[in-house]
């Protein structure tokens, strides 16, 4: 059957499709924190559909929601009211930080992040959207210029009103400094930015508070405060990417950006906000949201079973506590990480927040490289040949993960949020055998 299948990918997908590791997995059925391939082996997923499966695969309290919706009302078009839609975008305004109020519901987290690069520049009556280097923010023309990842951009920059700052990535600091004693000089660079290569008016600055596809870069807890005075000293306004760090999977909030103490005017959500049925949200102030008085539709935008699908997600979410799950557990498979880079010299850097864990991959061997300043090492050279080959023999004994970083020499791990402390054990158990068998 795999072959089968890996036959029919080739031939009727576009190339472009691209499948994790050597032989193609072919996966028919997942429950909980499990995946069966078409052989009928078992494995522990650790990336969650690229952090999309929230409360586990196939969750049954919000499967019989999305069933119910489905034999009730399945599509209208937001030409007329629906309570699904109603009701998430109420519930978005309590689960979001300061004055975020309306909503805005779209397909995707591409979607989503245009729609707040739209409402941004209409709110200011400003064009320019700085952005961070590494980021990663969709597929459509706008959202893939505001993607600083080359591998993910397959055409040269053709949107202007895009600039992009440095991002706070301490391990390989641009800068050649070390944190804490940097003066959070990454932050500070963003005014000569818009005073160089802007009329002085921008109307937005966008950033994930961790960045994800970049390698779960996390800022400084400073960093935050910092740029933000500056943006909104030039009439900015602050859009905060949540399409992976939301859904309380950073641990203690719902919102990742909230670990920072900072108000965004927008906000966008995907991924695990309905555990895997297709949706974006884009929440907004009311000033920022009443700033378009135009006509506007996303056709399956609002859509009854999306919307039905994250509200049980979300209350799933608040019921069992995963927020707090997310903490514990993410606290349990850091320290199994930080054991891990002790026994390995590969393993350069371990960084994240709650359930959002990575492993950067380097040669020991290779001298540390050097800033443009060359004033200090920005880390060893990095190593994707080792990851793939841990990634084959994670396979191989059973557990997915994840990979990214403009390198693709960092490994993420980013289990769904109901994970217990045993499959937390397991899963690193399974990683340090891994790292002894690829050498």
């Amino acid at each position: 059957m795999s072959d089968e299948l890996e036959s029919m990918q080739k031939e009727y997908l576009f190339p472009c499709v691209a499948t994790y590791y050597e032989k193609p997995l072919t996966l028919v059925r997942g429950k909980g924190m499990y995946l069966t391939d078409s052989q009928g082996t078992e494995y522990l997923d650790f990336f969650g559909g690229i952090l999309t499966v929230s409360v586990g695969h196939c969750n049954e309290t919000v499967t019989q929601a999305v069933v119910e919706q489905n034999q009730t009302l399945q599509h209208i078009s937001t030409l007329y009211i629906n309570e699904p839609q109603a009701l998430l975008a109420k519930k978005l305004a309590e689960v979001t930080p300061g004055a975020l109020g309306k909503s805005f519901f779209t397909s995707s987290g591409t979607e989503a992040n245009e729609t707040a690069v739209l409402f941004a520049r209409l709110a200011t009556g400003h064009s320019d959207i700085v952005a961070l280097r590494h980021a990663y923010s969709g597929r459509s023309e706008v959202t893939m210029n505001i993607t600083a990842h080359s591998p993910w951009r397959p055409m040269p920059s053709s949107v202007a009103y895009i600039k992009h700052a440095h991002n706070p990535y301490c391990y390989r600091c641009a800068f050649g400094l070390t944190y804490p004693n940097c003066d959070m000089r990454c932050a500070r660079d963003v005014e000569e930015l818009i005073q160089t290569t802007t009329n002085g008016q921008i109307a937005a600055f966008m950033a994930e508070p961790i960045q994800g596809v970049g390698g779960f870069i996390v800022a400084p807890k400073e960093y935050f405060e910092v740029v933000l005075e500056i943006v909104r000293r030039y009439g900015g306004l602050f859009i905060c990417d949540e399409v992976q760090t939301g859904c309380g999977r950073t641990g203690k909030t719902f919102c990742g950006i909230e670990h920072w103490g900072v108000q965004p005017d927008i906000m966008t959500f995907a991924k695990g906000l309905a555990n895997g049925l297709p949706i974006g949200a884009t929440v907004a102030t009311p000033a920022v949201a009443d700033s378009f008085t135009g006509l506007s539709i996303a056709t399956f935008g609002g859509n009854p079973v999306s919307t039905r699908g994250a509200l049980a997600t979300i209350d799933f979410i608040q019921n069992e506590r995963l927020t707090e799950n997310a903490e514990v557990q993410g606290r349990r498979l850091r320290e199994g990480l930080e054991a891990l880079k002790a026994k390995y010299a590969c393993i350069g850097d371990v960084r994240g927040m709650g359930l959002m864990q990575a492993l950067e991959i380097v040669d020991p061997a290779s001298p540390d490289g050097k800033a443009p300043t060359g004033k200090a090492p920005i880390g060893k050279a990095p190593d994707p040949k080792k990851v793939a080959r841990v990634f084959e023999e994670t396979r191989r004994l059973g557990l997915l993960i994840g990979k990214g970083g403009l390198y693709g020499n960092t490994i993420r791990l980013t289990p769904p949020m109901i994970v217990s402390a045993r499959e937390v054990d397991d899963a690193l158990g399974i990683i340090d055998k891994a790292f002894a068998a690829a050498g």
